[in-house]
C-alpha cells in the first residue's frame, strides 16, 4: 500500500486531480476528507480509479445554508489552529462527540501532530465539506468496485452510507467495523486488513489518501 499525502490544498477538484497525478492508476482508499477527495477523483477521472474504498466519508452537504454554516465553522477552526497551534487544536477536535471512541494514545495521532498549522488551516478553508460541490448526483455514474466502511457507533455516517447505496450500482459493498467515526485511529489493523483484502480481490495495491 502506498500512502499518499494530500497535496498542498488548491481547489477541491484540483487537489483531487493532484492526488491522482501522484497515485496514477490504482485502487484509492481515503478516510473522511481523504475519502471525499478520492470520490471526487473517481468521478472526474474514472480512468485512474480501478476501485474505491471510502471510510467514514460523505459526498457532501446539499443544503446551501448548511454549507455556508460549515464554511463559517471551519474558518473558526482554521483561525484557532493559527492562533493556538496544532496540539491545542487536536485536543479540542478530539473532544467532539464524534471522536469520543478514539483512544487518547492512538499511534496515528503522532502523525497528525507533525502537520503544520498553515497546512491544516488551508485544508479546512479549501477542502472542507462546505466549500466543495456536493457529489450526490454524481454517484450513479460510478462503475468501478466500491467499498464503504463505517463504524458501528457512527450513526451519522452509517446513515450517509445507506443513502449512498441507494444511488450507486448494486455491486457496492457497505461494511461496518466496531467503533466510531475515526476508524483509522480506533481499528487500524482491522481496517487495514479490510482494505488489503478488497485490493487483493480487485487485483491491485491501493493508494491511500
Amino acid at each position: 500500500m502506498q500512502a499518499l499525502d494530500v497535496p498542498a490544498p488548491g481547489t477541491f477538484a484540483g487537489t483531487a486531480q493532484a492526488l491522482g497525478d501522484a497515485g496514477g492508476h490504482a485502487i484509492y482508499a481515503g478516510y473522511s476528507m481523504g475519502g471525499r477527495l478520492c470520490l471526487r477523483l473517481a468521478i472526474d477521472r474514472p480512468d485512474l480509479v480501478r476501485a474505491l474504498v471510502l471510510v467514514s466519508a460523505s459526498p457532501g452537504i446539499t443544503d446551501d445554508h448548511d454549507r455556508a454554516a460549515r464554511v463559517e465553522a471551519d474558518e473558526v477552526l482554521a483561525e484557532g489552529i493559527e492562533r493556538d497551534r496544532v496540539d491545542a487544536f487536536l485536543a479540542r477536535w478530539l473532544a467532539q462527540p464524534l471522536f469520543t471512541t478514539v483512544p487518547r494514545d492512538a499511534p496515528g495521532l503522532s502523525d497528525r501532530r507533525r502537520l503544520t498549522p498553515a497546512y491544516l488551516a488551508a485544508c479546512l478553508r479549501r477542502l472542507g465539506a462546505g466549500v466543495m460541490e456536493p457529489m450526490w448526483d454524481d454517484l450513479p455514474q460510478l462503475t468501478m468496485p466500491v467499498l464503504l466502511v463505517t463504524g458501528t457507533l457512527d450513526d451519522k455516517y452509517r446513515a450517509i452510507a445507506r443513502r449512498m447505496l441507494e444511488r450507486m450500482h448494486p455491486g457496492v459493498t457497505h461494511l461496518q467495523l466496531e467503533g466510531g467515526h475515526a476508524l483509522p485511529l480506533e481499528q487500524p489493523a482491522r481496517l487495514g486488513g479490510l482494505i488489503a483484502a478488497f485490493a487483493a480481490e480487485h487485483g491491485s495495491a491501493p493508494s491511500a489518501g
